[in-house]
C-alpha cells in the first residue's frame, strides 16, 4: 500500500447473500419437500443466476405462468422475456423439466405399463398437459405390456394432428409390438374426445386388429385432467 493511501475497505457482501444460505438451509432439511413454490424456483436461480438478487425475477415468473411446474413447462421463448432472464436461462429451466420428464419416465420403463397406470399417467401429463401444439405419442408394447418404445408421431397445430393408421400398423410391425396405447393432448385445455377423436380411435384399432395388435387406450391429456376412451366406453 502506497504511503498516504487509505486503508482498503473489505467488500461488502450482496444483501441477497445471507437469503440463499438460508434458502440451501430449509432445502437440505427435508430435500425440498415442504419449501413452497417461490422459494424452491428462487433456490434454483441462484444456482442460474449467480451474481443477482433473484427473488424479484422468481416472483414475476410465478406471477406470469403460475406454479412451479407451469414455469418450468413454459414456453422457453416466453420465460425468455421475463426481466432478468434470458435465453441460457431459459434453457436451463427448460433442462429442468426435462430432468423431470425423465425421471417420470423410468418408472415406467421396466414395470408393466398397465398396472403403472397412474404412473403412465403423470408421464404423459408431464411431458404434454402444456404443449401448445396437439401432438400424438405412442406407447408401444411387448407381449407382457412392457413398454419397449415411446414414441412421438405426430406434431400437428393448436387443434387438429394428423395420425395415418397405416403409419401405426407399419411402425408397430417393425418394433414387433403386440398392444400399444395411444396419448394426445388438448392444447386448449379440455381433454373430452371430439367425434373427430373418437372417429380416428376406431380406424387406429381396427386396422391394429388384422395384424392382432391390440389397442389397450387412447388417452387425452388436458391442461389439468384426462380421458382415457377406454374406460369412458368409446373403444
Amino acid at each position: 500500500m502506497a504511503e498516504g493511501n487509505p486503508p482498503e475497505q473489505p467488500r461488502e457482501k450482496p444483501h441477497y447473500h445471507e437469503h440463499r444460505k438460508r434458502l440451501r438451509a430449509r432445502f437440505t432439511g427435508d430435500m425440498g419437500a415442504s419449501m413452497p413454490d417461490y422459494e424452491l424456483l428462487e433456490l434454483v436461480l441462484c444456482g442460474i443466476i449467480p451474481r443477482r438478487d433473484v427473488k424479484p425475477i422468481a416472483k414475476a415468473l410465478l406471477k406470469r405462468f403460475g406454479g412451479f411446474g407451469d414455469v418450468i413447462g413454459a414456453d422457453p421463448r416466453e420465460i425468455a422475456r421475463v426481466e432478468g432472464m434470458g435465453e441460457t436461462s431459459a434453457i436451463q429451466l427448460k433442462a429442468i423439466q426435462q430432468a423431470a420428464i425423465r425421471l417420470l419416465r423410468h418408472e415406467i420403463t421396466d414395470g408393466h405399463v398397465l398396472s403403472s397406470w397412474d404412473a403412465v399417467l403423470d408421464y404423459c401429463r408431464a411431458a404434454m398437459g402444456r404443449e401448445k401444439v396437439e401432438q400424438f405419442r405412442l406407447l408401444f408394447l411387448n407381449n407382457r405390456n412392457r413398454l419397449i418404445a415411446d414414441e412421438v408421431q405426430q406434431t400437428g397445430t393448436v387443434d387438429h394432428t394428423p395420425l395415418y393408421p397405416r403409419e401405426v400398423v407399419r411402425r408397430a410391425l417393425e418394433l414387433g409390438a403386440s398392444a400399444l396405447v395411444m396419448v394426445h393432448n388438448h392444447p386448449s385445455g379440455d381433454p373430452t374426445p371430439s367425434k373427430a377423436d373418437i372417429a380416428m380411435t376406431h380406424a387406429v384399432r381396427d386396422a391394429l386388429s388384422k395384424i392382432d395388435i391390440r389397442l389397450h387406450d387412447h388417452i387425452i391429456i388436458g391442461r389439468k385432467d384426462t380421458v382415457s376412451l377406454r374406460s369412458d366406453g368409446l373403444i
